[in-house]
């Protein structure tokens, strides 16, 4: 499988400096291909490499970075196609589609520049690299990160890697191609995870991880941002950006661990992990303001992503399953009223008496579904995701 992984560069000032004229340089040639490109209505890579190679090289690109360059632009177009294509800019003639589709594309000067390993090289025995600059070679450029993840890069590091500076500070991202795990396919049953606002998610088995101060902060979060963009001074904005993104990672980070405890348990016990499909959770849900700020605010998606991801990693199996009326529906019995849900914490079967807290309940009912599922012969694929115009 697949992982991506991210290390801080630490450059010197003339280091740093030779990078941010090397990754202007690259974009703004990346710029002036798209113009080129969108002009002439060449937008294949071997169209735009018969077309622009020797410019490229003329603006004071070597080989390689002229070819990434190329490619970039010609993926970037190709990537554009097909969200028109699927209906994601909305159908032909909308403001958004002609939006999307009648400018060149422009890519922002930080944007991230690939590396191959003729233009960049790994020393992991002194944390350094080497790479290509318009200035020369740079060599013996620092980098730090999790030993985890450098041991994950010295191993199965493949092919290149991207170069991207954000709110100034400098990394490289590579993509490592790791063995999976042989897949259980004999698991003892499924853990079911029933995902959620006041718990992010409560497991079949008992963990419960509260969402209560994470809450808390998000909520202090948004009334900063909004008190900064009232007041729209220029220091208000200054500041806004730098808190911008915080939010977002803490919550990943908080995804990260989550989906690590139950992928971890699943593995040691033997057993399966059952998710609910929650894709288009936000068109279906009925709920007032305040709420749907909290649930169209919150990583559902990510956090499912992540436990997928690990647990196809650990050889864990995954399944999917129909997410109506868990909340509703008594574990014992099977009984469903709306009735059974008297309060958000609380679950009371009007059938046969059965109370439970409700998260629990539903966690439960998840686990029961995904066996059947594998018993049936479903396997660990989410149902694909149609764009809607």
């Amino acid at each position: 499988m697949k992982l991506v992984v991210q290390v801080k560069l630490l450059p010197t000032s003339q280091q740093a400096e030779a990078l941010e004229v090397t990754l202007r340089s690259c974009n703004e040639a990346a710029n002036w291909l798209a113009a080129e490109a969108f002009t002439r209505q060449v937008t294949s890579r071997a169209g735009l490499q018969a077309l622009a190679y020797a410019d490229l090289r003329a603006r004071g690109l070597s080989a390689q970075p002229a070819l990434h360059v190329l490619r970039k632009v010609a993926d970037a177009y190709a990537a554009l196609k097909a969200q028109a294509k699927a209906g994601g800019l909305g159908k032909p003639g909308s403001k958004r589609y002609a939006t999307a589709t009648s400018y060149p594309i422009r890519f922002r000067t930080e944007a991230a520049q690939p590396f191959d390993d003729r233009c960049l090289s790994w020393r992991f025995d002194t944390t350094t690299v080497s790479i290509w600059t318009t200035g020369g070679r740079l060599r013996n450029v620092a980098f730090a990160g999790h030993p985890g993840h450098l041991e994950l890069l010295a191993r199965y590091r493949r092919g290149e890697s991207d170069l991207l500076r954000r709110n100034g500070r400098w990394y490289l991202i590579a993509t490592c191609e790791i063995p999976e795990d042989e897949q259980n396919n004999r698991p003892d049953g499924f853990i079911g995870v029933d995902l959620g606002i006041v718990n992010i998610a409560t497991t079949s088995t008992g963990q419960r991880h509260s969402g209560r101060f994470l809450n808390r902060r998000r909520e202090q979060d948004r009334k900063l941002r909004a008190k900064l963009q009232r007041k729209g001074t220029k220091s208000a904005k200054r500041r806004a950006k730098k808190r911008a993104g915080r939010e977002a990672r803490r919550a990943r980070d908080i995804n990260h661990k989550i989906s690590k405890c139950i992928v971890a348990e699943a593995q040691r016990t033997g057993r399966g992990i059952a998710l609910e499909d929650l894709g288009g959770i936000r068109e279906r849900a009925r709920l007032k303001k305040p709420q749907r700020v909290a649930l169209h605010t919150w990583a559902f998606h990510q956090l499912g992503r992540f436990i997928a991801y690990k647990a196809k990693r650990a050889g864990v199996p995954v399944v999917y399953v129909d997410p109506a009326c868990t909340s509703r529906e008594c574990s014992r019995c099977h009984y469903i009223d709306t009735r059974n849900r008297p309060s958000q914490a609380v679950f009371a079967c009007r059938s046969c008496g059965f109370v439970e807290h409700a998260d629990l309940n539903a966690s439960h009912n998840i686990a029961s579904r995904g066996w059947w599922m594998w018993v049936c012969g479903v396997r660990s694929v989410a149902p694909a995701r149609t764009l809607v115009a």
